[in-house]
């Protein structure tokens, strides 16, 4: 029997292992499930899950060039279900919502639009704002963190 990637197959569990289990499929072959594809949800014992000589369905997830199968119990379970629809909230506006750019301290004079600026220019410019926001940042944290009897260096 000639054994494809998506395909049904059904054989008999031979053997456990802490990493998952070996079936014998037709035609004397073996194939393994690794303990990741039992089920769905986490498997920390697969004996909990499946026993030596018990029937088992899997689907084929692939099969290597030096002949190995690998199956999976959880993908023939997880047929694909319409994506559940979650109530969706309200959304404001796009000009009521809270901007991306989260720093909310003094904007720096920005030039007229249409203005061409030198590389030099908007160097200047750039670590001119990036000072600032690095200041606002220090000076938000060190408030957060409070001074107030708090030493790194040891103890006062």
């Amino acid at each position: 029997m000639q054994f494809e990637e998506g395909a049904i197959v059904s054989g008999k569990v031979t053997g456990l292992t802490d990493f998952g289990a070996f079936l014998e499929l037709e035609g004397g072959k073996t194939g393994m499930i690794h303990i990741s594809e039992v089920a769905s949800n986490y498997v920390k014992d697969i004996r909990e899950h499946i026993s030596v000589g018990q029937e088992v369905k899997a689907k084929i997830i692939s099969v290597s060039p030096e002949g190995k199968i690998s199956l999976s119990i959880r993908k023939l379970n997880d047929q694909p279900k319409e994506k559940e629809q979650r109530p969706q909230r309200p959304q404001k506006p796009r000009s009521e919502r809270r901007p991306a750019n989260v720093w909310n301290g003094q904007k720096s004079s920005a030039p007229p639009a249409g203005e061409k600026q030198s590389f030099e220019d908007m160097m200047a410019r750039f670590k001119q704002v990036s000072d600032e926001k690095m200041t606002d940042l220090k000076r938000a944290s060190d408030s957060k963190r409070g001074s107030a009897g708090y030493s790194r260096r040891g103890a006062k």
